[in-house]
């Protein structure tokens, strides 16, 4: 299960554009899933992400943003009104 908004914060009110990308740090360990982003915050996330890799608070490797697609099964079902367009 996935945030239903993008993970960021401005000025202490949460964004509210739905995930684009989940972030993770693939590394010598694993990947670890850091959260999601829009599109608009992606580089925000990226330069902070750095930075906490420098500060050691997560850990070292390569930063990684992959698309997020809608998806619907038999026991999920996809109602088209609920459905964002992620291109």
């Amino acid at each position: 299960m996935l945030p239903d908004r993008c993970s960021i914060r401005e000025g202490g009110r949460p964004c509210v554009n739905p995930p684009e990308f989940v972030m993770s740090i693939l590394s010598k360990d694993g990947e670890y899933m850091i959260g999601v982003t829009c599109e608009n915050h992606k580089n925000v996330f990226s330069d902070k992400m750095q930075v906490l890799q420098e500060e050691g608070k997560l850990p070292q490797g390569q930063i990684n943003f992959t698309a997020l697609k809608a998806v619907g099964t038999d026991c999920i079902k996809a109602h088209p009104d609920d459905l964002i367009n992620i291109e």
